[in-house]
């Protein structure tokens, strides 16, 4: 076995993957992916700090992608036409190099863990507080922030759900903007 394989990484999450979607999450061990993936637990741990960060790798990235998303739209962009501009590209270059095959059995080995489920709602909850304060520091009032935020992440998370639920027909982007659609059409349906 070679010290420095390429595509350690990508090995581990596909054995890991596999052990979780076979024999659940909280059955499966460190040394049982690595045995799968033929490579030694302490490049495991090279690349994870547990066997939960092969599901959750790269959400402390989110503050940072929320951040320059803030610093790049003008500063002419109101809440809304920041969120209508910016939240369909920035999903997608998200969500970009992983396949749609990858994000199924992610979603289908979190769906079987309940732990998982909180874990999933923190990654949301890490970037709503995000949005929140990048609409802040545009100067936008703690309302707004705070409801513009919300209004982008329950976007977000209804529209990666349906889009994965329609097994990525139409694209990301588009499900993003339909899901838009449906928020400004409910906003301007009159009471009863």
């Amino acid at each position: 076995m070679g010290r420095w394989q390429p595509g350690a990484r990508e090995r581990l999450e596909q054995a890991a993957l596999d052990l979780f979607l076979e024999q659940g999450f909280t059955e499966t061990t460190v040394p049982q992916i690595t045995a799968r993936a033929g490579l030694t637990t302490r490049t495991f741990f090279r690349h994870f700090a547990d066997k939960r960060e092969v599901l959750f790798a790269g959400e402390e990235l989110v503050p940072e992608q929320v951040a320059h998303l803030m610093a790049q739209a003008p500063q002419s962009l109101g809440p809304m036409e920041l969120i209508t501009k910016g939240l369909a590209p920035t999903a997608a270059e998200i969500f970009q190099g992983r396949g749609l095959d990858y994000l199924l059995r992610r979603r289908a080995a979190i769906d079987a863990e309940p732990a998982l489920h909180e874990r999933e709602l923190r990654k949301f909850s890490l970037m709503s507080k995000a949005l929140e304060q990048g609409f802040r520091d545009r100067g936008i009032d703690d309302l707004t922030a705070q409801l513009a935020a919300e209004i982008a992440v329950t976007t977000l998370r209804i529209a990666v759900t349906r889009w994965l639920n329609q097994h990525g027909d139409p694209d990301l982007p588009t499900t993003i903007n339909q899901t838009l659609a449906a928020i400004r059409h409910l906003a301007n349906t009159p009471s009863a």
